[in-house]
């Protein structure tokens, strides 16, 4: 344990340049007055590592040198891929391996090359919950060994073969077959997990982002199910994008524009009563034509509207 901390410290020196006892303590996890017994440690070891006195100072390595020892272990390569996404990474308890690979890659790249103090991704959307569902970290084990879970989501309990966990706009989901379909889950629905000792084969030509690509745009075409009629004012049609699904934007099928301007269309919508909630978005920049139970629904909150502002 404290031979891979004091690899860690000459990685983190190395990549970081000069540190103070406090920053390299909250790096690796540790006090500060084992950051000072871990630098005596280094420098009776041979390490050139000393220490800068003033405002500015702290530990750092002498001018020039490089460690060797930038090897990553073969469960620390598994992790490179999750590199830019250390949320998601802990979520999946996979916090210390991306932190140990992190620290290897960043310090065998040169200065110039280390685009992460440039670029930073942070996944969730605003306003979102960023806790981790409780069952993520267990689930990814069964991933990662290629172990069936039963798991009870909704009133049901199935087995599962977990293919993959996939992240989506601040939420995860899982890509597993059950008999002869693969299906997705919510993770943060599934009720209850256990983890089984029944070992799984994936298929050989199995590719996790396409199979999740190819559900996601089913689950999308499959939920804009109906059809509305509109007239959208010039504006309107600009705030559309705003107000729906932007498959519906892609998926409306215009019929004309009349003189002043108003293109009417047929918009493809989740239902009558999701469309209710995106029509009144636009206001005086939308007509819905048809169904006629929209349209009155419609009008009559735009009548009560009016009427508060009288």
């Amino acid at each position: 344990m404290r031979a891979s901390r004091l690899m860690n410290l000459v990685l983190l020196l190395q990549a970081r340049g000069t540190l103070t006892a406090a920053q390299i303590a909250a790096e690796l996890g540790v006090s500060e007055r084992t950051v000072y017994r871990d630098v005596t440690a280094l420098s009776g070891a041979g390490v050139p590592v000393y220490a800068e006195q003033g405002r500015a100072g702290g530990y750092r390595l002498v001018d020039g040198y490089r460690t060797r020892l930038t090897g990553m272990s073969p469960t620390e390569a598994e992790a490179v891929f999750l590199l830019g996404l250390p949320g998601p990474a802990r979520d999946l308890g996979l916090g210390e391996l991306v932190t140990a690979a992190h620290l290897k890659v960043v310090a065998a790249l040169p200065a110039s090359a280390r685009a992460v103090q440039r670029f930073h991704l942070d996944v969730p959307g605003w306003f979102s919950d960023r806790a981790a569902p409780p069952l993520l970290a267990e689930l990814a084990t069964a991933v990662w060994r290629d172990l069936a879970v039963d798991l009870v989501y909704r009133t049901a309990t199935r087995r599962v073969l977990p293919y993959g966990v996939i992240l989506k706009a601040g939420v995860w989901y899982l890509l597993g077959r059950v008999g002869d379909d693969l299906r997705v889950y919510r993770v943060d629905r599934i009720g209850a997990l256990t983890v089984t000792d029944q070992p799984f084969t994936r298929p050989p030509d199995f590719d996790l982002a396409a199979a999740w690509d190819e559900r996601a745009d089913a689950f999308v075409r499959g939920m804009l199910a109906d059809t509305i009629e509109v007239r959208l004012h010039p504006d309107g049609v600009h705030a559309l994008r705003w107000a729906v699904e932007p498959q519906a934007v892609t998926g409306m099928r215009v019929t004309g524009v009349d003189e002043h301007g108003w293109t009417r269309a047929h918009l493809p919508v989740e239902s009558a009563d999701v469309a209710y909630t995106q029509m009144l978005r636009l206001g005086p920049l939308v007509e819905v034509l048809a169904p006629a139970g929209l349209r009155d629904r419609l009008r009559v909150a735009a009548t009560l509207t009016a009427a508060l502002y009288r």
